[in-house]
């Protein structure tokens, strides 16, 4: 039997039974090692925190700093180990959590590690690597653990969120506004629900029309279109081979660029063309990276890229040329690797802030460049030369306070003139702190979708909250992007109970959105096949302005629940706990399962509690909102405290549904009029009904409305 197998893994993408954040639970059988403890391993612990020193400042199960060392000398099992081993690699690859506990083995034997995470591909990857590395330190083997984390930046630049989309699901998070990726591996990510949703893309919103981003990548309609309306711009045209290149550039007046008129990222961009002959050999590489080519007039001065945000320039970054300093010994090549690609902030992967310069298939513009100042890449220049590498490696210096307010008003007109409600703008000049008219600048460039992270983590100066600046263009101050979302667990009655909510909840005249155990309901539609997507299904649907979700314990168990917040959060009743080892299934176990739905009720909601189930009655010390408790027993100890203090209740008294607001009842409907079933109490109908009343009632349907549709139950009952 393999040691430390991975059994099984759950991802709990919503709230669960061990937090109200995302979670990778993963059911582990420790094999030959269930009696180890790290202790028992001749030099376990300096093994183990050679490869990972960061282990040094986690928390001991007494919960201070650097106690784990510590605990892992006096004893610790291979299942925690794993636990924070995979936490650890998870920090080291940027993706931290501060979440996870260990959960002893029920009768199969099998522990429960639980860890937190941001990407569920990345934490997988790290506990599978969590394991390898262990089995290295129990067994005393080698482990190169550079290889590893390199395998695991590679699943992180392949399905994590790049820093542009990350930056902007941050601050909707910092603003309360849930989040959704709609598709594995890409950054498509639904913010808001419902009816009040929004999208985004990277850093292009749902309002980032198709035009606009044609406009913005044809560079001579770009040109041709600024120009119209006053933005200063290059004077240039398209050209169609070497000969009508050096024909406009001698119309331009020399020195020109040669660029594709359609890429991006300086591919194929050649600057400071003086002769027919350096035209003639860069034409063919611009070529290859668009659909034509342009000829322009140069601009002498340095590269900004400044970033507008709706009707705001929120974000000037000034570029550097890489450059070599020769020392007499050493190749262009070689000082390219030792003083450039050395540096800790180029990378090969998405998270690094500049990408290293490729030394095995060299850009034709950093060749170009190369030649133009007499060397190849394996010259050697000589002691203290300066050697222009790559104009466009270093986007590294925050400039925002310095731009000129004639230069924010030049690229908010440009960004808008395209009709890009995001848009990144380069523009060309000695500098950014004058006009451009009075310098000879120009805007060269505006781009769709531009990246945001030489915005959030520049070289030198401040970063700057771009993300931010992207949610509130997306959602104004006051909105959360949120729906009212109603949410109903129990171990029975739950479908009933919706579809009574439901029937009540129509007379708001909202478009009410329903998943259940009935399928899912989007107004008078229905679909019969239940559907595994739930409450994401409900909320995706750009009609929902009211979403009423069935939450039962064992989806809470397998995925947590498909929303982070509800509105509403409804417990019907704690029963007939079954006999699974596997879950530990006992009436406690489901009372804490189901008290999910509590856990997530918004401060300004309110939970919806059965007063005379045992179970369910203390799970109002958990609620961050308000309380409306629902009765059989309008006498009862719990109702009755909580009403003295101001509380809410729906009961029955005298055959009467009444709605108690602290001391005060207002009579609604009696049974009578509703033709309640003389066992509707035995079986949990009545139960069901109150909850549904108790519901509608915290909504903010009026007492008319409510008895209105409780005369109306025809079928329902």
């Amino acid at each position: 039997m393999p040691d430390l197998e991975i059994r099984n893994i759950h991802i709990l993408r919503g709230p669960n039974l061990w937090t109200n954040d995302p979670v990778v639970e993963a059911w582990v059988d420790l094999g030959s090692l269930t009696d180890a403890s790290s202790k028992d391993v001749l030099g376990f612990s300096a093994r183990l925190v050679a490869w990972l020193p960061g282990l040094f400042n986690h928390c001991g199960s007494d919960g201070i700093a650097g106690g784990l060392t510590a605990q892992i000398d006096a004893g610790s099992s291979p299942a925690h180990l794993l636990e924070r081993v995979t936490r650890e690699l998870q920090n080291l690859v940027a993706h931290p959590t501060n979440f996870s506990c260990t959960h002893p083995p029920g009768a199969d034997g099998l522990y429960k590690v639980v860890v937190g995470y941001i990407d569920e591909e990345v934490a997988q990857a790290c506990l599978h690597s969590a394991r390898t590395l262990l089995l290295a330190v129990y067994r005393d083997e080698t482990l190169d653990l550079a290889e590893q984390l390199e395998s695991l930046r590679d699943v992180v630049d392949c399905h994590a969120l790049g820093p542009s989309t990350n930056a902007i699901v941050k601050a909707a998070m910092l603003r309360g506004i849930p989040w959704r990726r709609l598709q594995a591996g890409r950054s498509l990510i639904q913010l808001g629900q419902g009816a009040k949703q929004r999208r985004i893309w990277t850093a292009e919103t749902d309002r980032t029309g198709a035009i606009a981003e044609h406009i913005a990548k044809d560079k001579d309609l770009t040109r041709a279109t600024l120009r119209r309306v006053g933005v200063p711009v290059p004077t240039g045209r398209i050209v169609t081979d070497v000969e009508d290149a050096w024909d406009a550039a001698q119309d331009l007046g020399l020195p020109v660029v040669i660029k594709p008129l359609d890429a991006n990222h300086g591919r194929g961009v050649f600057l400071d063309m003086r002769t027919r002959a350096q035209i003639a050999e860069v034409f063919p590489h611009a070529a290859k990276y668009g659909s034509g080519v342009i000829a322009e007039r140069f601009i002498p001065g340095v590269d900004h890229r400044l970033l507008v945000v709706g009707s705001r320039m929120v974000a000037a970054s000034r570029g550097e040329p890489a450059i070599i300093v020769g020392d007499g010994i050493h190749s262009v090549h070689e000082l390219v690797e030792f003083q450039l690609n050395s540096d800790p902030r180029r990378g090969s992967h998405d998270t690094a802030p500049w990408a290293k310069i490729d030394t095995v298939d060299w850009d034709p513009t950093v060749m170009t460049d190369l030649q133009r100042q007499g060397h190849d890449i394996t010259t050697v220049p000589r002691q203290g030369e300066r050697v222009l590498v790559s104009r466009f490696a270093n986007p590294a210096i925050d400039v925002t306070d310095e731009v000129h307010p004639s230069v924010c008003e030049h690229v908010v007109i440009a960004a808008q003139t395209a009709g890009l409600d995001i848009c990144g703008v380069d523009v060309v000049c000695r500098d950014i702190s004058r006009p451009l008219e009075e310098q000879g600048g120009a805007v060269v460039e505006i781009n769709a979708s531009p990246g945001l992270h030489i915005h959030l983590e520049p070289a030198v100066g401040l970063g700057r909250p771009v993300g931010e600046a992207i949610i509130n263009l997306l959602f104004p101050a006051d909105e959360d992007g949120r729906i009212p979302l109603v949410a109903v667990t129990g171990s029975r009655g739950k479908t009933s109970t919706i579809r009574l909510l439901a029937h009540l909840l129509r007379a708001s005249g909202q478009f009410l959105a329903v998943s259940s155990s009935d399928g899912l309901h989007f107004g008078p539609r229905h679909s019969n096949k239940p559907s595994s997507e739930g409450a994401p299904a409900v909320l995706l649907h750009p009609w929902t302005e009211i979403a009423i979700c069935e939450a039962s314990a064992q989806a809470i168990l397998s995925n947590g629940l498909g929303f982070d917040h509800c509105l509403l959060g409804v417990v019907l009743n704690v029963q007939g706990a079954g006999s699974d080892p596997a879950t530990h299934t006992t009436l406690e176990h489901l009372a804490k399962v189901q008290r999910c739905v509590v856990n997530t009720v918004l401060a300004h909601g309110t939970a919806i509690l059965n007063a005379d189930d045992e179970w369910v009655a203390p799970m109002a010390e958990h609620c961050k909102g308000s309380v409306i408790f629902f009765t059989c027993e309008a006498t009862r100890a719990a109702v009755m405290a909580h009403r003295s203090k101001g509380g809410r209740a729906v009961l029955i008294r005298d055959g009467v549904i009444q709605l108690a607001d602290g001391i005060a009842e207002l009579p609604l409907c009696s049974l009578a009029q509703i033709a309640m079933p003389p066992d509707s109490q035995r079986d949990g109908r009545l139960e069901n009904l109150l909850a549904a009343v108790a519901a509608a009632w915290a909504y903010g349907l009026t007492d008319a409305l409510i008895t209105s549709g409780l005369q109306d139950l025809v079928g329902l009952l």
